[in-house]
């Protein structure tokens, strides 16, 4: 199979055959759906599971910033981590505990404890793998579904495109950036997206939901926004409609794009958060994250599933774009790996 998630064609099959015999079980696996949610007493447990595979710089602050996203995406708040860390042979101690630091670091800005996990030298590894599990809480009224969005909801996306994958690049791909003349400050400012603006969205998540009546969120990743939105419709069973001249595309990430010829809407987009709500609370909403220091746009609106999923660009009204995979996963796919590419 190519690089990347498995096609939702064949995810679907698989999950098709998940029994559904526990009552508990409020939100299981589905596509589209960021967390698992289960009924343990007065408050929901809602439960992530996420690796990192691609990223090798920074990758135990990153295992956790991807998993606290998901549990964030459903109203909940991050509470525990657990993370296995599988390293090949050529790992040092010193190596390994700098992922470890990493991971302590994370949880300790989130207000994360780490609870447990798994560490081990791996046979056939050329570079660590991270796997994380996030556990939060939610109050029952205050649980967010993926699936949630309604008819006539307008779409805000928080931040930009492509964070998470403008960031990859640049810190593994460097050179070949060079190469493609993108100039240094361009890539030292795209490796440093990870953190400003930051791949998180924990705050744009609570902020969305202390202001306005949010009907779904989804932190687009693998196949970039456009997934993102396809998986958000699809969990709704609705349409939607995209202003492709709405949607902010940082121009770091339109160089690192243009220079590999990669496409920003297919590309790895955490640190974005698309939230839908009712129309008349887009304005309170926008203000809120304003306030935080977090700029948000109105790209769009659900429409009935038999509308469709389009865009609206240049050359007038055109079925939203499709992503068989990530353009990040793509692209290392087709490309070589080169040493000296780390910034």
């Amino acid at each position: 199979m190519d690089l990347g998630k498995f096609p939702q064609e064949f995810l679907q099959r698989l999950l098709a055959k998940v029994p559904a015999n526990d009552p508990r079980v409020m939100v299981g696996p589905r596509i589209g759906a960021d967390a698992a949610v289960l009924q343990t007493g007065n408050a929901l447990l809602v439960a992530k599971s996420d690796p990192v595979t691609f990223a090798t710089d920074r990758i135990g602050w990153y295992a956790v910033q991807v998993n606290a996203n998901d549990i964030a995406c459903m109203g909940a708040t991050p509470r525990w981590f657990l993370s296995t860390l599988l390293v090949p042979q050529s790992f040092s101690q010193e190596e390994a505990e700098g992922v470890f630091d990493q991971v302590l670091e994370a949880c300790q800005a989130l207000g994360v404890v780490l609870v447990g996990g798994h560490s081990e030298v791996t046979y056939g590894l050329d570079r660590p793998i991270v796997l994380g599990c996030m556990l939060g809480e939610v109050p029952a009224d205050k649980l967010v579904r993926s699936g949630g969005a309604q008819e006539g909801d307008s779409i805000v996306l928080t931040k930009g495109i492509a964070i998470e994958g403008t960031a990859l690049l640049a810190r593994e791909r460097a050179a070949e950036l060079r190469r493609a003349g993108v100039p240094d400050s361009v890539i030292a400012e795209a490796a440093g997206f990870l953190t400003r603006p930051g791949i998180s969205v924990v705050t744009d998540a609570r902020i969305a939901c202390a202001t306005v009546e949010v009907h779904a969120m989804h932190d687009p990743t693998e196949g970039g926004l456009v997934t993102g939105l396809r998986e958000l419709a699809l969990a709704a069973e609705l349409g939607a409609a995209v202003e492709e001249g709405s949607i902010p595309v940082f121009p770091q990430c339109e160089a690192v794009c243009q220079a590999l010829g990669l496409n920003p809407l297919g590309l790895l987009a955490s640190g974005a958060l698309l939230i839908t709500l009712p129309a008349g609370q887009v304005l309170a909403l926008l203000s809120a994250l304003e306030r935080e220091g977090i700029v948000g746009w109105e790209i769009g609106q659900m429409l009935a599933a038999e509308e469709g999923l389009v865009m609206f660009g240049r050359g007038g009204e055109a079925p939203l774009p499709e992503f068989p995979r990530d353009e990040l996963a793509r692209y290392f796919a087709e490309s070589r790996p080169d040493s000296s590419g780390s910034s």
